[in-house]
């Protein structure tokens, strides 16, 4: 019976592949299958075997949250104002916009927190199991520290295991490694320091068996299994702000300080100096308070960003979290999983050496496409080479099915690489396999490290091929084959030494082999290949970069982006996987076992530095994005398996691969590409750049019109004057004409140089420079339009509701005509293609210029907003004043651009 002082914990801090299977045994007082009255008391101290159900935020946690937002704030603050002033129309529409804001990110956010249910379903539901009364199919559930479980190839290990019998035991760990190959098993302990990919003698749970057959003890179930580890890193990751949200936030919390100082000290001075009774200043203040807050400002904030997401929609990427899409044009570092996201996740041969030829293989994956190649030229199909194909193609178990795209391969992913290999070197496989049938074989062993075929023509004629591991076949092999299919004796040295180099290039080297045996030979042992082998050459197999990846790479370089590698491979293979795709620093690759000797400061400064790391585990690619962001970098990770989740989590944005990722890591993101290619961040990274630009010039266009409403007021105040526009009517403007017009520029296509355009820091101000100038400009020249227009209305006519009406219109002129000056924020904007604008520019003026004839000549808002109608020559006035605004602005750009030049000269 299970000992009471054994508890789960004792169990997940124990380095079980460090001891050999029978003392784990012993430790678990599990030297024999249990027994069914021994699994149930284990039961009840170690729980079901099953990951802990997650806390999930309730529909009230998360609406208080979208709510908790100055914006929101700042809109409900204008709600209450003109609901006291007695418009509820205006009311409820500034409160269906906090409501339509609300419920976007209330929406978004449902989904955010699925990542962990999703790493619950990859848990196995059945486990083989041997009991004291022997098999037994049971729930993956009921599995406790001590059982006995049977493997077999398709199986997903139910809990984390430690082997003890393997037979050509592989299993693939790439949810948790981002190793693409699958991995050998084998009952012999490690050392304490392994990392994860090297504890040959561990089944982890969620992974799935690939080849051979296992039986092993269940070490770890639940919560303290790796992948349950994983999930409880991911339960305690906490998500950043977007870098938008950040300045958004900072933004509103000062517009609302100045708007409530102003207020009050306009009210101090207008009771000095106005002379006007206590009631219609504070009416006044209101007003003055309802022109200073932005209100559309939100409204164009999630139309901006939802233009982003349909756009990056049609470039195959969805976006789970909305503000993100503009993260991404301020991301300064990407941090990809190798595998799957950089590299195909396919294996390939890349080179092949027979004789004294190095050949180079071209292509991508499983595709047939590519060629051989020697000195950049097309290779000469030797008889060497073509031997060399047979063997690749005979001594193999893999099928292909090219019907599908990508091909759809059964068996080994090396061995579906060789039979691609052989096609490329113009080998017909099939056939071959025909007139060359399979007599016998010796399927491959971990022991004896090859897999060796009898085959035989209708001739009689008989071959033994043999494939494996290089230093094996090489002990094997007496002679090796010449260019003309002669053979010589072997060299050894120099063999050795191409092995070496091969290796060094971090590729997975295979040997392959043959021996002439006499006609009628049907049976085939390990003892007949003992002498008489004779080495046909090598190939080199690489988990190929993606084309794109390369030229994604090369433009987020010149965008000013840093690209770094972070894998669970082994350090030589990531270097030359960076060598390849062009990684600025390949030539330094910082293993996990490195990071864990490093402390958070010496992290945060190689981090900057290094660009390869290897052998990392969850914890460190975790560890590695928050030392990137302590450097005030905002970090967008890529990754595709379930040890990438807790760092998609916490980057600033998290992008999974859709088609070969795993759920846990798709949920845990923020963007997902649905085409797994890499080639779409860095169009995500310009879209970014795109919308972030089309936001300032939204800013760029509303606050200008809130400042010339604002000092007008202010003005009017402090001098004793009638107010020139009445809330209601500013209103009007804030909520109609000016969020009509601003929306079109969330539809803007990018500028030019729109990737030349370096990082801009996390702490960035949205008004800053240019920007607080041009508000600053506009706003002066709207303050006197508005007032020229009620002082022409005041001296012709006298009639304060016509001049209202008019400063109104002239208003929403120079908004007009302001709007093709913004669009080109550093370049002139009176050129055809300004003037022109866009169907979407042109149909918003039209719109606009609809809705402002039915607010100066309908009855019903003549008593509504207290207006009244123009004659022509009133309206050929607003129309002046807008263009004199957009003459004005152009003037100013042409000075402001010659003045630049001149600073660099």
């Amino acid at each position: 019976m299970l000992s009471v002082d054994t508890s789960p914990t004792d169990s997940a801090d124990q380095h079980w592949h460090t001891a050999d299977a029978s003392s784990v045994r012993e430790q678990l007082e599990a030297t024999t299958p249990l027994s069914a009255e021994d699994a149930a008391a284990r039961f009840t101290v170690y729980g079901p075997n099953r990951l802990p159900e997650g806390r999930s935020s309730g529909p009230l946690a998360r609406l208080g949250r979208q709510l908790r937002n100055f914006l929101i704030y700042i809109l409900l603050a204008a709600v209450a104002i003109t609901g006291a002033l007695g418009h509820w129309v205006d009311a409820g529409v500034i409160m269906a916009v906090v409501v339509i804001q609300t419920l976007v990110g209330f929406v978004q956010e449902g989904k955010a927190e699925q990542a962990l249910s999703a790493i619950r379903h990859m848990l196995a539901p059945k486990a083989r199991v041997v009991r004291a009364d022997g098999q037994h199919n049971v729930d993956a559930a009921d599995l406790v520290p001590g059982d006995t479980v049977l493997l077999e190839p398709g199986d997903r290990v139910p809990a984390d295991i430690r082997l003890e019998k393997c037979h050509n035991l592989k299993i693939e760990e790439a949810i948790l490694t981002g190793e693409s190959e699958a991995v050998e098993k084998s009952p012999d302990p490690v050392e304490k320091e392994s990392a994860l990919g090297d504890q040959t003698g561990m089944a982890f749970s969620g992974t799935m068996v690939s080849t051979g057959t296992g039986r092993g003890v269940v070490v770890r179930t639940g919560a303290e299994t790796e992948i349950g580890r994983i999930s409880g890193l991911l339960a305690r990751t906490t998500t950043l702000k977007t870098p938008l949200l950040e300045q958004m936030d900072r933004f509103a919390r000062l517009l609302s300080i100045i708007v409530v100082v102003a207020g009050v000290a306009i009210f101090a001075g207008g009771m000095v100096f106005s002379g006007l009774p206590f009631r219609e200043l504070f009416m006044a203040v209101v007003g003055l308070t309802v022109a200073a807050i932005p209100e559309g400002l939100p409204a164009i904030l999630t139309i901006t960003l939802a233009i982003g997401v349909r756009q990056m929609a049609r470039r195959q990427a969805v976006v789970r979290r909305m503000p993100v899409i503009e993260s991404l044009g301020a991301v300064s570092v990407i941090c990809s999983d190798k595998t799957g996201t950089l590299t195909r996740n396919e294996m390939m041969v890349t080179t092949a050496v027979l004789g004294q030829r190095r050949l180079d293989v071209t292509g991508e994956g499983y595709e047939l496409e590519g060629m051989i190649r020697q000195d950049n030229q097309s290779a000469e199909v030797t008889k060497a080479l073509e031997e060399l194909a047979r063997a690749a193609a005979l001594c193999n178990d893999a099928h292909l099915d090219f019907r599908s795209s990508p091909p759809r391969i059964q068996g080994d992913p090396m061995e579906a690489a060789l039979k691609v290999f052989a096609h490329k070197a113009s080998f017909d496989i099939d056939t071959s396999v025909r007139e060359w049938p399979r007599q016998d074989e010796i399927p491959f062993d971990t022991q004896t490290r090859f897999m060796a075929t009898l085959n035989h023509d209708h001739h009689g004629h008989g071959v033994v091929y043999v494939k494996g591991a290089p230093e094996r076949i090489l002990d094997m092999c007496e002679a090796e084959l010449t260019a003309n299919g002669a053979t010589t004796a072997l060299d050894r040295a120099r063999w050795d030494q191409v092995i070496a180099d091969m290796a060094s290039e971090g590729l997975r080297v295979l040997a392959l082999a043959r021996k002439p045996v006499p006609r009628g030979t049907t049976d085939l042992a390990v003892e007949d290949l003992d002498t008489g082998v004779e080495l046909l050459g090598l190939v080199g197999l690489l988990d190929p970069p993606r084309q794109e990846a390369i030229r994604s790479i090369s433009d987020c370089h010149a965008a000013g982006i840093r690209v770094k590698m972070i894998t669970g491979d082994h350090a030589l293979t990531a270097g030359a996987i960076a060598r390849k795709l062009g990684l600025r620093n390949s030539e330094r690759v910082l293993t996990g076992k490195e990071l864990d000797d490093l402390s958070t400061e010496a992290l945060q400064q190689l981090a900057t530095e290094v660009d390869v790391f290897a052998r990392t585990s969850p914890e460190h690619k975790l560890r590695l994005v928050e030392a990137l962001q302590a450097q005030h970098g905002v970090v967008a990770m890529t990754g595709d398996g379930v040890n990438d989740a807790p760092a998609l989590k916490r980057a600033d944005v998290g992008i999974a691969m859709g088609v070969k990722g795993s759920e846990a890591a798709r949920e845990a993101s923020s963007v997902v590409l649905l085409d797994d290619n890499f080639a779409s961040i860095a169009a995500a990274v310009r879209e970014g750049h795109t919308v972030y630009t089309n936001l300032k010039k939204g800013i760029a266009f509303m606050l200008p019109i809130n400042g010339g409403e604002s000092i007008s007021l202010i003005t009017a105040l402090l001098l004793g004057l009638a107010l020139p526009i009445s809330a209601l009517q500013i209103l009007w403007v804030n909520m109609v004409s000016s969020v009509v017009l601003a929306m079109t520029l969330a539809f803007e296509p990018p500028e030019p140089d729109v990737m030349k355009q370096p990082p801009r820091p996390r702490e960035q101000s949205l008004l800053q420079g240019f920007l607080v100038w041009r508000v600053f400009f506009v706003s002066l020249l709207f303050l006197v339009g508005i007032f020229a227009a009620w002082f022409w209305a005041m001296h012709h006519h006298g009639d304060q509701s016509v001049a209202r009406t008019l400063a109104v219109n002239t208003l929403v002129a120079m908004e007009v005509f302001y709007l093709f000056a913004v669009r080109y924020l550093d370049t002139p904007s009176m050129t055809l293609r300004g003037v022109l604008g866009t169907p979407v520019v042109l149909g918003a003026v039209a719109a606009v210029v609809a809705l402002q004839l039915l607010f100066t000549y309908l009855p019903w808002f003549h008593s509504t907003f207290e207006t009244s109608a123009l004659s022509l020559e009133m309206l050929m006035f607003a129309s002046l004043a807008g263009v004199v605004v957009l003459v004005i602005l152009e003037i100013e750009t042409r000075v402001r651009r010659r003045l630049k030049e001149c600073r660099l000269n």
